[in-house]
């Protein structure tokens, strides 16, 4: 297990205060606000500590406030129903006496029915793509302590960054390969909250990916409202899985990404979506592209 996934997994051990209530740690990585993978993963694994059999099979939450990265996130967890098949929990997520985050997350123990998935997309293979530091080696300089920086989620983009101001409008569909950068214990719990981390990191990028939007531009504002997700089959965040993006429609500073995961052997493992608020300053000059200045 690398450092820095290490350290995602200590994030992940939540501190019981009580019965129902959590204290999650704070992340080491600065940042301006918490980040949404954050919040989910934790809020997730809270809700999971409160259910004694099934797996989570589907979650829905709501990104309320944004979140101080400097204080830890106290978790309340509602015990709505415990059925025999379905168990359900509520999860709040507070900070200074506020909510800036809930869930909805659903429990299945493990039962046989009809089964059928969508054909994985032909791709290239994750081995065959150099990794999310090899492809910003270009822009060093301009990064500066990220491109150093240890991350959890090893990332292989099929095709251009979204990043990347030097390519223009495309398409709203990108493609990349995700796992954990190490070996996890074998508890399906911590393999659905890595996942629900990872899954926030790129998710948003394909409703920018038409416009001549990036995240540095200071036109730009742009944050999740939501976020969603369907857990088909076991999986496992330390093998490969092909995280296929696209978003279907953007209208009133609001834009909606669907997604898909798959295992590398073809199975569809999970299904996704997240709206974005995306609002755009036309008062303001567009922002400097690489290469431009």
């Amino acid at each position: 297990m690398s450092e820095a996934l290490e350290g995602l997994v200590q994030l992940l051990e939540l501190e019981p205060i009580e019965k129902n209530i959590f204290r999650g740690r704070i992340s080491k990585v600065e940042r301006q606000r918490v980040f949404g993978g954050h919040v989910a993963a934790q809020a997730l694994m809270a809700a999971g500590k409160t259910v004694d059999s099934g797996r989570v099979h589907s979650l829905h939450s709501y990104f309320l406030r944004p979140g101080d990265p400097l204080i830890p996130i106290l978790y309340e967890v509602d015990r709505i129903r415990d059925g025999r098949s379905f168990t359900t929990r509520r999860v709040v997520a507070i900070q200074r006496g506020q909510a800036i985050f809930n869930m909805s997350a659903s429990f299945h123990v493990e039962e046989e029915g009809l089964e059928h998935g969508t054909t994985m997309p032909n791709v290239p293979l994750p081995e065959s793509l150099p990794t999310l530091l090899e492809r910003l080696a270009p822009w060093a300089d301009q990064l500066g302590d990220f491109i150093n920086r240890p991350h959890p989620i090893d990332q292989r983009f099929i095709g251009e960054l979204p990043w990347n101001k030097d390519v223009g409008p495309r398409p709203p569909r990108q493609q990349l390969w995700i796992r954990a950068d190490g070996q996890l214990p074998d508890d399906p719990l911590l393999h659905a909250c890595i996942v629900t981390y990872a899954s926030d990191m790129s998710l948003f990028d394909s409703i920018l990916l038409p416009h001549r939007i990036r995240w540095d531009d200071p036109r730009f504002m742009g944050a999740s409202l939501d976020h969603c997700m369907w857990f088909h089959r076991p999986f496992k965040a330390d093998d490969w899985l092909l995280y296929d993006q696209e978003s279907p429609a953007a209208y009133g500073a609001r834009g909606l990404a669907t997604a898909s995961l798959f295992t590398a052997d073809g199975q569809i493992v999970c299904s996704l979506a997240q709206e974005g608020l995306i609002r755009v300053r036309n008062d303001l000059a567009p922002a400097i592209s690489p290469g431009e200045g």
